[in-house]
């Protein structure tokens, strides 16, 4: 019968390729104990042959066979050269396989076992905290228990305010066909231009832009920005000039208040 070997671990070496194999050193340790007057067996090292298109089905590659680990079976042999058999033991491969890591077996295992292990750590749990709550209570606890009722009794003080405080606040004002955030419509004579806007000149093209959308809607695409009292213009000098071209009687806007 031809011997039998059979190998586990990861590739101690490179890749190496041939014309119509792989060839990588793998290396495994003795047993732990040897009988009474027998020395102990210590690392043996192996060299691996495998066809190519065997190798080429399991997936593994130059880097990852160094990492992976993988199951050899085949026969030992002594006739391959020592260039290409480093090893003390050449082995042919009938078969390789890649094993699971422990990651991968957890991935695979099916999902009513997952369940399984949940629901009873989930039962663990609660049997845990069923054990605490049945622990004797000590004896500062009856006071904790009264300052606990003591809040109780101001929280509802405390929410009947907020709620008088949301009733008196002012409610924001709706504009039916206006943009989006305006708080108020202001006179167009109103506004004051500082010094700074008036030698600006906005960008023609995207005045125009603006000029059109107002002819097509009948509203500013943005509100301006008016500083709350004293009426002076903040931002939005274009739509400022595109409301003085289109003769707007009436400009959405929107406070800024002094700070």
């Amino acid at each position: 019968m031809p011997h039998k070997i059979t190998l586990t671990g990861s590739a101690t070496g490179p890749l190496r390729e041939y014309d119509r194999y792989v060839a990588f050193d793998m290396r495994e340790k003795g047993s732990p104990s040897a009988p009474k007057g027998l020395k102990k067996s210590t690392f043996i090292s192996y060299t691996v042959f495998v066809a190519k298109k065997a190798f080429n089905k399991t997936g593994l590659t130059k880097k990852s066979i160094m990492h992976e680990k993988i199951l050899i079976q085949g026969e030992p042999t002594l006739d391959i050269p020592i260039d290409e058999c480093p090893g003390e033991v050449g082995v042919i491969c009938f078969q390789i396989t890649v094993l699971p890591n422990k990651k991968d077996k957890e991935d695979n295992e099916p999902n009513d076992k997952k369940e399984a292990k949940q629901e009873a750590s989930a039962a663990q749990q609660e049997v845990a905290a069923t054990k605490q709550q049945e622990k004797p209570a000590t004896t500062s606890q009856p006071a904790v228990k009264e300052e606990k009722k003591e809040t109780k009794a101001v929280q509802p003080e405390v929410k009947h305010e907020q709620a008088e405080e949301k009733k008196l606040e002012p409610k924001p004002k709706t504009l039916p066909n206006q943009p989006k955030g305006t708080q108020d419509l202001l006179n167009f004579d109103d506004i004051i231009v500082p010094e700074a806007f008036l030698k600006t000149r906005p960008n023609a093209e995207k005045t125009q832009k603006v000029i059109d959308f107002v002819k097509r809607t009948g509203r500013l695409d943005e509100p301006l920005t008016i500083e709350k009292g004293s009426n002076v213009l903040k931002d939005g000098y274009r739509r400022y000039v595109v409301a003085k071209t289109v003769k707007m009687d009436k400009v959405p806007v929107i406070y800024e208040y002094q700070k």
